[in-house]
């Protein structure tokens, strides 16, 4: 037997004698597991460990013979094993952790069928993906109204409470004898009732009741079940916060907010439970200043769960968390119980039940936790309670959606680099000889300056002297290779001496166009001129820097 305490101190037992192998392998699986779940805090870890023992057990009922401890596991055995689930994400996750509960034995660290165990197990790909628009917008419009219904009926009921503590009501009215059942059920989480012999629980003024509202009589204070998980729902949509975050969240409270009287500041706690020690909480403020802001779910929520934390704390002083709920019968409570302890009629958060029941009767596969919480990284852009490595690797390169949603990213990207690469390239064509019709610039020979690119409002062209290697009817000539190669040495020259974005918005695309000029005419050729350069050439050079050379 193996005892596993969660963090919220609940106990968990597993019995080995009841997986199908021998005793010896029992006992050895007892005390591997035992091992590892010294650094378990959640019931949900020390679970998918057990389901992987159960699957691997399943597996060596049959092998022949069946290994009757662990030293008689061989090569082919763990290989045929890796075989079978090395394929799919799932199996992966059940590869690694088996291979951290075997490594646990010092008989597995040794020996072939050690190092076939010891082999790295690719990490499971993630499958899951975020809603696209229109889905997420219907599973929070869902959410919306189940949390709304709640709320409005949970306000009415409150505000006639209040009304009957006032004394406001008159006495033995309809009105005043439902004031009065509500402060019963306030108090005490229940309505007045009375016990048959059998067992049977039988309402007081049941016929009132049912006057009153439609529904069980104890949901006009207090969230329903399905009720709290659209809440959560709403609030995981909202700030992306996961079911581990929801189900230990102590209530909002309020902060100070110097000159401020109309918004409301909320101080919200994030337990992140599986980050490492001396990261688990963090604090987040979200401020209520209007209908749209962030902070008005937050209002609304304690708001809907206010009865419930009031009761909560009551019957267990210190009790105070967001995620409040009442049930009507006794639930069939999570298997994990990672979530805090019941207190009364009262539950806390958001089981994993729950979550898959919510998301079925919307015709969801299941819980739609991952996927609004995803959608809703997706949308902010920006890790939510995880690292950036995390929202790298996790939410935004595996996702369609931002894959579909980068695609014209990519394409404008590409479009602008191409469009600057052909910005740098010499635009004009190479001659062997000069053509007496072409008129001679600084640069090079001009075909036509009346289609030049870079018209002038008084016609002909308008570009300067250092633009003629970009346009399209520039002829460059041997007679030109000595001039340019001299004006490409002394550009590199300036690179070093000159602040960098000046250089850069200056000269940097005239040295690349230089440079792919140099290519076409041959490095040789290009260095050979540097030979021919005179002193008409130099002049021209230094008034093209100088920027004392205009057309």
């Amino acid at each position: 037997m193996v005892t596993v305490v969660n963090k919220a101190g609940f106990s968990k037992e597993f019995d080995f004698t009841t997986l199908a192998a021998p005793e010896p392998m029992q006992r050895s699986l007892a005390a591997a597991f035992a091992r590892a779940s010294r650094g378990w805090t959640q019931h949900s870890t020390a679970l998918a460990y057990w389901s992987t023992l159960l699957a691997f057990v399943r597996f060596l009922e049959h092998r022949k013979p069946i290994p009757r401890d662990l030293d008689d596991l061989d090569v082919a055995t763990m290989r045929r094993w890796r075989q079978i689930n090395i394929a799919s994400s799932h199996g992966k996750g059940i590869l690694a952790r088996l291979r951290v509960l075997l490594l646990q034995d010092a008989r597995m660290r040794t020996g072939p069928a050690a190092e076939e165990v010891s082999r790295r197990v690719p990490g499971p790909r993630s499958e899951q993906q975020s809603f696209d628009e229109a889905e997420r917008k219907q599973v929070l419009l869902a959410a919306q109204r189940e949390f709304r219904t709640a709320r409005i009926r949970i306000r009415e009921n409150t505000e006639l409470l209040e009304r009957w503590r006032a004394g406001h009501l008159i006495e033995g009215s309809e009105d005043w004898r439902i004031g009065r059942t509500l402060d019963h059920l306030a108090r005490t989480g229940d309505v007045p009732h009375s016990v048959t012999p059998g067992g049977h629980r039988v309402l007081w003024n049941r016929r009132l009741l049912r006057s009153a509202a439609a529904g069980p009589v104890w949901n006009r204070l207090f969230l329903t079940n399905r009720e709290a998980t659209a809440l959560g729902v709403l609030l995981t949509g909202r700030f992306g916060w996961n079911l581990s975050v929801l189900n230990h969240m102590p209530a909002p409270t309020t902060a100070p907010s110097a000159g401020e009287t109309k918004a409301i500041t909320y101080q919200v706690q994030i337990q992140k439970r599986r980050a490492g020690r001396g990261h688990w909480f963090s604090t987040e403020n979200i401020t209520d200043s209007g209908a749209d802001s962030p902070g008005r779910l937050i209002t609304q929520a304690l708001e809907a769960t206010l009865h419930g934390r009031v009761l909560a704390a009551e019957l267990a002083p210190g009790t105070d968390l967001l995620i409040t709920f009442r049930t009507f019968k006794t639930m069939r409570e999570d298997k994990k119980m990672d979530r805090p302890r019941p207190v009364g009629p009262l539950r806390f958060g958001i089981s994993d039940q729950s979550a898959g029941s919510w998301g079925r009767s919307l015709g969801l596969r299941g819980s739609p936790f991952q996927r609004v919480r995803r959608s809703t990284v997706v949308e902010e852009g920006r890790p939510l309670q995880h690292s950036q490595r995390t929202h790298q690797s996790v939410y935004v390169l595996p996702d369609r959606r931002v894959q579909a949603a980068s695609r014209e990213i990519f394409e404008e990207g590409a479009t602008a680099a191409l469009e600057k690469a052909r910005a740098t390239v010499f635009g004009g064509q190479l001659s062997d000889i000069p053509d007496p019709e072409h008129l001679e610039t600084a640069t090079a020979d001009c075909a036509d300056e009346n289609t030049s690119p870079w018209p002038h409002s008084d016609g002909g062209c308008g570009a300067e002297f250092m633009l003629c290697l970009a346009c399209r009817n520039a002829h460059v000539h041997p007679g030109h290779h000595a001039r340019l190669a001299h004006l490409h040495q002394q550009l590199a020259s300036m690179q070093s001496v000159l602040p960098e974005q000046h250089w850069n918005d200056r000269w940097h695309d005239h040295l690349l166009r230089l440079e792919d000029l140099r290519d076409k005419v041959g490095h040789s050729t290009w260095h050979a001129a540097l030979a021919k350069v005179n002193d008409t050439d130099r002049m021209l050079v230094d008034l093209l820097l100088k920027g004392d050379l205009t057309p």
